[in-house]
């Protein structure tokens, strides 16, 4: 019997482990009946549909593999032409992003986004709400324009040096952590001491004592007080002895329980739970800040490349979403949700005491809050001078800013109406053109003395690249994000296939039941719905099932379709509460200061945050910027073109 067992227990592994290989091979065979009994378009896409979707939200491959299912399929079942499945791989946004990146490359080779996070938190100081507060903003504010992981592992490292500072400050010194700067209540202390007669401030300093060992009236001659580390001098001490009473106490020894400290177990890491409850606060605030700044910009996340393309592509006579329209909706939603997020983690962690957390007077400051500022300010001397090449990664940073928002602002004619033809230029004609201009201009000042570098014989020697560019083709490779780009053209590939075939509006007239519902309704559907499959699945492969089905939805229901569409592509960002939700928590998880129930219990009020902030903004000015009141043209034109 226990021979069986034990075959049992070890099949079990062994199909455990080839679970993955099971699945990429089980889904097709079972599901192959559905286009063989049914040989239509329809059906035909819907298989292919459903097992990239399974792959995408089990990751039984990699998810870019996952994306080219279509690239194969579709030709085989007669849905597409190769050549035109293809071409789905790469999109006007696929330019855009790279654009971006190479941006993003020139700011990480040059530290500035370093130099950024750094002054940010100085401005905020360290007192423990106000250093939450500061990382938040300056996470905030870099991955607007970086992806949420380069973000989150770029800032993070920062706040582990200034967390181990606070924990190495506490180990050395558990007593300071309450003492002020001031010393009024030391001076205060010294007259109460001199006022008292030995006995009477022997018990006065063992009442007042904080340790973890009990004390006893038989500790002599030296004693501790208030553990500021002055000792009672052996003149006002040696008289005593076990034998003597001061009337009131008995001869023997007794022992005075102490008052109880907050403390970790001695295996812990951190000198006290408050250590603790900062570091959990100050992890967890970088993830979520990252994640609320990649909703400002078209290309802060994946996603919003995912909607931006997507929408166009279904909607092309639309030209309502562009960076300046969505950045005018989503910076205020991100500038709530930052606030909100930030008070939420503080009496999480912190408690409801933000007078004492927030403060921003010099003399309530902490020994160990004064040594964290030192600290952040002696990393960022270590930069040194802002240089040349920091500089003109700025200039190209706030140059290409303003292009993307004066193109076309919509109340004022842009730049593009200079040119005699229109919709020629894009985003990603901005991007781009500034992007390649990087791998021209040179990292050196002009007309300005290279710098010597001394040889192995001794004799001085010119730099051999004088004219070095800002970034190289390494540079930009090693932060370009491919699986990223063929995910965004599987998806492009499938919205394609399902238009083609007639599947988007089959599966329209299978949602006119829900006609009934009020459109508020049907958009917070929709985000509950999204946001809580995205916890287990990744953000772009759970909006890429979504967003056709959606977009049916919304034209069956004759709602416009951005009154789903928005809401749906940033609550999908809001995957928060385990590690596997997106990068940014795995990496912040990876450091070992928060636990998995403790993401699970942060993250589920982010994520009723999130949603209840967009919806709050979908509903007030998200109604006037996108006109949501009325059934557009553009939508009437595709549904009458869908259904014929």
């Amino acid at each position: 019997m226990r021979l069986e067992a034990a075959a049992r227990m070890d099949l079990i592994k062994k199909l455990w482990r080839a679970r993955k290989l099971i699945l990429v091979v089980l889904i097709p065979l079972s599901l192959l009946p559905l286009p063989l009994i049914h040989p239509t378009s329809e059906a035909c896409c819907a298989y292919v549909l459903i097992v990239t979707a399974v792959y995408w939200v089990s990751e039984a491959v990699p998810l870019g593999a996952a994306a080219l299912v279509p690239a194969f399929l579709y030709p085989l079942f007669g849905v597409l032409k190769s050549s035109e499945v293809a071409a789905e791989y790469c999109k006007d946004t696929t330019l855009l992003l790279m654009g971006v990146i190479c941006l993003a490359a020139s700011i990480e080779k040059w530290n500035l986004h370093k130099r950024i996070a750094l002054r940010m938190v100085m401005i905020a100081g360290a007192k423990p709400g106000m250093l939450v507060l500061g990382f938040m903003c300056c996470t905030v504010f870099l991955s607007m324009w970086l992806s949420n992981t380069s973000t989150t592992a770029m800032v993070m490292p920062i706040a582990e040096a200034v967390l181990q500072q606070l924990i190495s400050t506490g180990v050395a010194d558990t007593q300071e952590d309450s003492e002020t700067v001031e010393a009024t209540e030391d001076d205060c202390l010294s007259d109460k001491e001199e006022n008292l007669d030995k006995n009477q401030l022997e018990l006065y300093r063992r009442d007042s004592c904080v340790k973890q060992e009990l004390c006893t009236l038989t500790e002599l001659p030296t004693v501790e007080t208030n553990g500021t580390g002055r000792k009672a001098s052996k003149a006002s001490l040696g008289q005593m002895s076990l034998k003597q009473t001061n009337g009131h106490l008995p001869s023997t020894a007794i022992s005075i329980p102490e008052p109880k400290k907050e403390k970790e177990s001695k295996d812990s890491r951190y000198p006290t739970k408050r250590d603790h409850m900062i570091c959990k606060c100050l992890s967890l605030s970088i993830t979520y800040a990252a994640t609320i700044g990649g909703l400002i910009t078209i290309t802060g996340t994946s996603t919003n490349l995912i909607f931006a393309e997507q929408f166009n592509n279904r909607y092309p006579d639309a030209k309502v979403i562009n960076f300046g329209t969505w950045f005018i909706f989503s910076f205020p939603i991100a500038i709530i949700m930052l606030l909100l997020t930030w008070v939420w983690l503080h009496f999480l962690f912190l408690g409801c005491n933000f007078r004492e957390t927030c403060s921003l007077s010099k003399k309530r400051k902490t020994r160990r809050e004064m040594l964290s500022e030192r600290k952040i300010h002696d990393e960022y001397i270590k930069l040194g001078p802002i240089s040349y090449p920091e500089v003109v990664t700025g200039v190209f940073f706030i140059l290409m800013t303003l292009l993307w928002f004066t193109r076309e602002p919509g109340f004022v004619p842009g730049w593009t109406s200079l040119f005699e033809k229109k919709g020629y230029r894009t985003d990603a004609t901005v991007s781009v053109l500034l992007g390649f201009l990087l791998f021209l201009i040179p990292a050196r000042r002009p007309f300005s003395r290279a710098p010597r570098t001394t040889a192995g014989d001794g004799s001085a020697e010119r730099d051999p690249d004088p004219l070095a560019p800002m970034i190289t083709w390494k540079d930009f490779q090693n932060l370009m994000p491919w699986e990223i780009v063929i995910l965004v053209g599987g998806g492009y590939a499938l919205a394609a296939g399902c238009k083609v075939s007639g599947l988007s509006v089959w599966i329209g007239r299978q949602l006119e039941p829900m006609s009934g519902l009020p459109p508020w309704m049907v958009t917070l559907l929709a985000c509950l719905l999204v946001s809580a499959v995205t916890e287990f699945a990744s953000n772009p492969a759970t909006l890429t099932v979504f967003l056709p089905i959606l977009s049916a939805l919304s034209e069956t229901l004759q709602i416009n379709p951005l009154h789903t569409l928005i809401p749906a592509t940033m609550c999908v960002s809001f995957g928060v509460m385990l590690p596997v939700g997106n990068p940014p928590n795995a990496i912040v998880f990876s450091y070992g200061h928060v636990q998995i129930s403790d993401m699970v219990k942060a993250g589920f009020g982010v994520n009723l945050i999130g949603v209840l902030v967009v919806m709050l903004a979908i509903m007030t000015w998200g109604v006037p910027l996108f006109n949501l009141t009325e059934f557009p043209e553009w939508a009437i034109d595709r549904n009458v073109t869908g259904s014929l």
